[in-house]
């Protein structure tokens, strides 16, 4: 049985999130679990199903990352995995710098 692993290293990182599925428009406000360069995970009251496809905007100390992604996965209690499809570059300088601050930060 092969374990399925995270392509990037993942960072604590609680921020504000707004999930949007693109089909049917419907919104959540909820917050980030952590980070990676691909994806994040999210505590979500009303989650969407696997494969989802979505947009997204984090909020983090007064800036904003915004992102197309789909839901990876919907496990328990409402942790819902997100991955990163479609990233501007200057979303991805804005997720570099959190992801630096965050890892300069970390005690491992």
């Amino acid at each position: 049985m092969l374990i399925a692993r995270p392509r990037a290293r993942r960072y604590e990182f609680i921020a504000r999130i707004e999930v949007t599925d693109l089909l049917t428009e419907q919104q959540t406000k909820e917050r980030t679990i952590d980070v990676s360069l691909y994806g994040c995970r999210v505590y979500a009251s009303k989650p969407f199903l696997s494969g989802t496809k979505i947009s997204l905007r984090i909020t983090h100390k007064g800036e904003s990352f915004a992102a197309f992604g789909k839901v990876a996965y919907c496990g328990r209690n409402g942790e819902t995995g997100i991955a990163f499809t479609k990233i501007e570059p200057t979303d991805q300088l804005i997720l570099e710098k959190w992801i630096a601050e965050v890892r300069h930060g970390s005690t491992s």
